[in-house]
């Protein structure tokens, strides 16, 4: 069998950074390597962590899930890179397939109208700064129905795994239509989890059975603070006289609880009423007059306040700049010549009425008792895997874009599934030194990445062959714009890889009376 072994070669007495890594120079050896070529971690070891990780993301309505947002590349869209047909991987040993779950062999059909693959979904993880994010993934056939493939970057940074990593086929707005499936174990290629070598940018994820949280049961306040798992509060207002009811049948313990709220109505300018100030756009701040003269006391309500000016760092410059854009910031975000960030906010004079309410509420304790929805192949089925096929293949790429072009110019939401269709090609990558890609003309952007690339899509079944997984993204022509996308190589050492994360076991979070397993 002819191996090939591409390992890369460290600046002598550097450090071992990951700029280091990423800068150094490829070589190709002519004989096999006694390097590693499996790495492996765990993500959730065992139920209570991976019960745990789900809480996480379910918690408050799946607050998490929604908050979460598409992962960003540390570096940009790479442009002039090019497709070509001569030249690229070549194959280490005979071609082969397994066949997607429950099927046998499949072959592509065409049709007009394509029926996106159920095995599709999100993965979402935490990283070492406490963000959430997401990208895209898909199920793939193992021994146990248990298997994601997605692109290691997805998984691996580096220094180890990602936090709090689940996959959720077919979510939609916080819906988990087919449960939360958490990872217990990653594998991918030692040459990217220790030098980040694009080549090999693939991960498999062994997930947990499926997690869901039952209908909300509600308990007394004892019950509720004894349990541990999902759990909220549902308060309601009530009269004065229930709440002095309440409180005079149950003393200290009783679930109520008061409130004073401060009011303010607007008003005009009077004695005893207070001059405050609205935020307002700066369109609208220039369109309103300054006041007149200097008794403050009479100023006109909807007159110009001196606007106020802070300063940002680039991490707040960027999350504002996203929430003006979703027109949920007033002021301007902006950065002057010599790179620095700041808002400006914009006022106009508003006379307020001050008052004060006091209000009252019952407590309603709730839990949420959770439930296995099976493993994940049973309820979205699983795709075959492929590896050492030619290049040239036809083969269908999806996943959920979301990113903007280069240019800045928005064209997909990330809210649905995409999918694009050609011929593979050579893709080469000089930036991140990948040398052995495939790519597929494509405008879908960052988000789709982890998606798979699946060959002899049956549009029917739903079901064909992942022969690749979106890694990177290109612009070969240089217009701003994303034209193809690319995926390592799946050959003789992916299959090895594969082949030991489809046959391992991680089992279900759920005991048979709904406890969570530890």
């Amino acid at each position: 069998m002819n191996t090939r072994v591409k390992r890369l070669v460290l600046p002598l007495g550097g450090a071992l950074t990951a700029s280091a890594l990423l800068g150094a120079s490829l070589v190709t050896a002519s004989t096999a390597s006694a390097a590693p070529l499996k790495s492996s971690e765990y993500l959730a070891k065992t139920p209570a962590e991976a019960y745990s990780v789900a809480q996480f993301w379910l918690d408050a309505n799946a607050a998490a899930l929604k908050k979460a947002k598409q992962f960003k590349y540390d570096y940009k869209v790479s442009t002039g890179e090019k497709l070509q047909v001569k030249g690229g991987p070549a194959p280490d040993s005979k071609p082969g397939v397994t066949a997607p779950t429950g099927y046998g062999k499949v072959t592509t059909t065409k049709v007009k109208n394509v029926n996106l693959p159920r095995t599709v979904g999100k993965v979402f993880w935490v990283d070492g700064k406490g963000q959430t994010w997401w990208a895209s993934g898909s199920a793939i056939h193992s021994r146990y129905g248990n298997l994601v493939a997605t692109a290691a970057h997805n998984v691996f940074d580096g220094k180890g795994v990602f936090d709090k990593w689940v996959f959720v086929p077919g979510y939609y707005k916080g819906k988990a239509p087919w449960g939360v499936y958490v990872g217990k174990q990653a594998w991918t290629h030692y040459d990217f989890s220790v030098y980040e070598d694009y080549d090999k940018d693939y991960a498999f994820v062994n997930v947990y059975n499926g997690f869901s949280v039952a209908d909300k049961v509600e308990v007394n306040k004892d019950d509720f603070d004894k349990w541990t798992g999902d759990k909220w509060v549902e308060s309601k207002e009530i009269s004065y006289t229930e709440y002095k009811d309440i409180l005079d049948k149950y003393g200290p313990k009783a679930p109520v609880w008061s409130k004073t709220e401060k009011n303010a109505e607007k008003t005009g300018p009077a004695i005893g009423n207070h001059l405050g100030r609205i935020e307002v756009t700066e369109a609208q701040w220039n369109a309103a007059p300054w006041p007149s003269g200097n008794q403050w006391w009479k100023w006109a309500n909807g007159t110009k306040s001196l606007p106020k000016t802070k300063s940002l760092t680039e991490a707040e410059y960027e999350k504002l700049l996203d929430e003006k854009a979703a027109g949920n910031v007033l002021g301007k975000v902006w950065k002057d010549s010599a790179g620095n960030f700041f808002l400006t906010q914009y006022f106009v004079h508003q006379w307020y009425k001050k008052s004060t309410t006091v209000k009252y509420y019952l407590d309603f304790f709730y839990i949420g008792k959770v439930k296995d929805v099976g493993t994940l192949s049973k309820n979205v089925g699983a795709q075959g895997f492929a590896w050492n096929q030619k290049r040239g293949k036809t083969v269908f790429a999806f996943g959920y874009p979301s990113a903007p072009h280069p240019n800045g110019s928005d064209a997909y939401s990330g809210v649905t599934q995409k999918w694009s269709y050609g011929k593979t090609y050579t893709a080469i990558n000089t930036k991140l030194k990948a040398e052995e890609s495939i790519g597929l003309k494509s405008a879908m952007t960052a988000g789709a990445d982890g998606g798979p690339f699946i060959w002899q899509y049956n549009s029917s079944k739903r079901v064909g062959y992942i022969n690749g997984v979106i890694s990177w993204f290109g612009d070969q022509d240089d217009n701003g714009r994303v034209d193809f996308v690319a995926s390592p190589y799946f050959d003789g050492e992916t299959k090895a890889i594969y082949d030991a994360a489809a046959n391992a076991w991680s089992g279900t979070i759920v005991g048979k009376n709904g406890e969570i397993l530890k």
